[in-house]
């Protein structure tokens, strides 16, 4: 399985344009809020102190939560593209097989999403360290990079789940612009999650990368939010909803609520991807000793 996943690793790696386009949906977000939606925002929140620092690593969590969503569908074409090339069939006849070949796969996906994140996350650190003075410490860089590799997995799960009825490169590189088009909207990045409709509000709670933008900003934002809102409790609560830092279910999630609802998510994802695997590799099984 190793070998398998290295081979998927050094095919996403040297496909430079495919890469680029991964994390395409990830850098419109970074650039718009540079370009355009930065000193909108400012204007919103001048009241606030250190209002920069705040919106700033607003817009990390949130694109980070996208980086997540995007590389990793990205990756898993390659499996789509095996099957369609009939390559998958050969594969399955060496010892890995059919379980061990489609785990290669989610790996390969964890591991590129995961080192992706990173990328993006020293880009975006590092541009707002020299304009704006953003800095973090060792221990939220830890717990950052810990969700790094949780949400990378529950991204590949949901993805992998998405993309098993699709068969075909071309339908899955038309998947993959919508959801790179969608996700800055699904974590609440191009727009606030308490500014959208009451509808799309209630949406974007089905949509797991809102939870992990969720926990990036919250990571992300602890110290200057507990500045910003010194004595101010209730200030603080509008901006966390408002701002999608906590996500709203009649009241605001906690941390380790979140964590639980992602990991129900998780293990829905697992046991829906791994499903038809199971059932196919049970019916071969079963008609092998038929004959």
């Amino acid at each position: 399985m190793l070998a398998m996943i290295k081979r998927n690793l050094l095919l996403y790696f040297r496909d430079r344009s495919g890469v680029f386009f991964s994390l395409l949906g990830a850098l419109i977000s970074f650039i718009l809020y540079l370009v355009f939606l930065k000193q909108n925002m400012l204007t919103s929140w001048q009241r606030v102190p250190h209002a920069k620092l705040l919106l700033d690593t607003w817009l990390i969590g949130g694109t980070l939560a996208i980086t997540g969503i995007t590389t990793t569908l990205t990756s898993l074409s390659l499996m789509v593209n095996d099957k369609e090339k009939h390559v998958t069939a050969d594969l399955e006849l060496t010892d890995a097989g059919p379980f061990r070949l489609f785990t290669s796969y989610l790996c390969s996906a964890t591991i590129i999403g995961t080192l992706m994140q990173a990328v993006m996350l020293v880009i975006m650190w590092g541009n707002f360290y020299l304009t704006d003075g953003v800095t973090l410490g060792s221990s939220t860089v830890g717990k950052v990079l810990g969700l790094m590799v949780i949400s990378s997995l529950l991204a590949t799960m949901v993805n992998a789940v998405i993309i098993s009825g699709v068969h075909a490169v071309n339908t899955l590189n038309k998947l993959g612009t919508i959801v790179g088009t969608a996700a800055g909207f699904l974590v609440g990045t191009y727009i606030p999650i308490g500014i959208l409709p009451t509808f799309a509000q209630n949406f974007v709670k089905f949509v797991p990368g809102s939870y992990v933008a969720a926990l990036y900003r919250q990571y992300l934002m602890a110290g200057n939010l507990k500045t910003a809102f010194a004595g101010n409790r209730i200030a603080r609560t509008h901006f966390e909803q408002l701002m999608g830092v906590r996500l709203n279910w009649s009241t605001l999630l906690t941390r380790q609520e979140t964590y639980r609802i992602m990991g129900l998510i998780l293990i829905g994802a697992t046991v829906l991807a791994f499903g038809p695997v199971w059932v196919r590799v049970h019916r071969q099984h079963q008609s092998i000793q038929e004959r």
